[in-house]
């Protein structure tokens, strides 16, 4: 385009100006599609990503939507996304549709002027009929790399939308960081909370709080047990320990040390947690096991799942540890998965252990074993159990009572009995129950 414009001008001034006037126009009619198409663009990708999570969804809760017989009702919901796209992406796409029309009219515009103009050039003899036909030749030039610019642009606002979302997962800074010169190791696994208080999001509003002026001591060694009703905040309590959140007010230490000073590669990894529904990805059950310890032999593999009752079970498949799990553990049962869980996080080999209700799918009797494996082979771990189950935690150290995410009580089991009204409640119902039904 560049070139074919200056052999014009050498050609004739008067003729290159038609270009020079026409490219400003057609630049601004292209603008006036960008503003008016971006926003479309922008709604479309928002509903994409509502459609995806429809499909999601969908997929991930594929036998409840079939046990509740819901299959209509969800491609009906699916339809109504879909729409949604396709409403926004149409209202998009027509504006967009200008710009053939645009440069159609530009182009047939500039080529009738400059048939005119340099008609009239030939006929008072300024101009050859050669030149003039030179002119044409480099103005198809022109305006065809016009066009190809015109269809690079509309395929940059599209794109823009789609880069702009990009940018801002990219350039996301996270609100928990490293300060400079973190502790870099762990000396041992002790835990204090003094007056911590916590709240999510950025609400000044103190009756927004999850957790209110905990005040906590645990010895390294030590096991505690949590228990609480929903909605107490047990989970908040254990995640702000490896700093998955920051606190609002006071202080947690770790070893005698303000976990905000430890390096977070450090700290979480002195600290392993296992959830209720924790993850196993797709792969085999040794290389999930491995995520514990990533150079960990069969032996290191074996022990492991020994102290989470989980080699018993896994010695049964045909392949053993190299049995092949589904993405999310779907091949196996919802005890063997957090059996299996347990073991990655004992692998570690950490100085603290959180079972976040991470039991609650196993039998009594592989619970009972589990938590004396625990006693006798990793007696210096601290461990952090919250639990539903009385039985769970009766034998700790020391029991935590959690209620609207304040302390309510602290003691062990007898202790509680005497002492705290909502731990007798819980233990009378589930013991005493338990035996009536007997």
């Amino acid at each position: 385009m560049i070139f074919a414009l200056i052999m014009v001008m050498s050609i004739s001034m008067k003729l290159s100006a038609i270009f020079f006037v026409a490219i400003p126009v057609l630049g601004v009619v292209l603008y006036f599609i960008a503003i008016k198409a971006h926003p479309n663009f922008e709604k479309v990708f928002k509903k994409y990503d509502k459609l995806n999570n429809v499909v999601q969804e969908n997929v991930s809760a594929i036998r409840v939507v079939k046990a509740y017989v819901r299959e209509k009702f969800e491609e009906k919901k699916f339809k109504n996304v879909n729409d949604e796209v396709y409403n926004y992406f149409k209202k998009a796409e027509k504006i967009v549709a200008f710009n053939g029309p645009a440069m159609q009219i530009t182009i047939y515009t500039c080529i009738l002027l400059i048939s005119w103009i340099g008609s009239q050039l030939i006929v008072g003899g300024e101009m050859g009929t050669g030149q003039l036909s030179s002119i044409i030749t480099y103005a198809w030039q022109i305006l065809s790399s016009l066009m190809m610019l015109s269809f690079v642009f509309v395929m940059i606002i599209m794109a823009q939308s789609s880069a702009e979302r990009i940018i801002k997962v990219i350039e996301e800074e996270p609100t928990i960081k490293d300060k400079e010169n973190p502790v870099a190791e762990v000396p041992n696994g002790s835990i204090e909370f003094n007056n911590v208080s916590f709240r999510y999001g950025d609400e000044e509003d103190e009756e927004k709080y999850a957790l209110e002026n905990i005040n906590l001591k645990i010895k390294e060694g030590e096991t505690i047990g949590i228990i609480g009703g929903t909605g107490s905040s047990k989970s908040t309590l254990v995640q702000l320990i490896p700093r998955l959140y920051d606190v609002t007010k006071g202080t947690i230490k770790v070893g005698g040390i303000d976990v905000k000073d430890y390096e977070i590669h450090s700290l979480r990894d002195a600290v392993a947690m296992v959830l209720q529904k924790n993850v196993l990805f797709s792969g085999t059950i040794a290389e999930n096991l491995r995520w514990g310890k990533k150079n960990a032999d069969e032996e290191e593999l074996e022990d492991a799942c020994k102290l989470a009752q989980a080699d018993s079970f896994i010695k049964e498949f045909p392949s053993k540890y190299d049995t092949v799990l589904d993405q999310g553990g779907t091949n196996v049962s919802g005890g063997q998965k957090q059996r299996i869980c347990i073991a990655r996080a004992i692998l570690k080999k950490p100085k603290i252990l959180i079972l976040d209700d991470s039991t609650s799918a196993v039998d009594t009797k592989t619970d009972a074993l589990i938590r004396k494996a625990f006693r006798e082979e990793i007696p210096n771990t601290t461990k952090i159990i919250i639990a539903q189950r009385i039985s769970s935690i009766e034998d700790a150290d020391k029991i935590i009572v959690l209620n609207d995410g304040k302390i309510d009580g602290i003691g062990t089991s007898e202790e509680l009995l005497k002492t705290n009204k909502i731990y007798r409640e819980v233990y009378e119902s589930q013991v005493k129950g338990g035996d009536d039904n007997e």
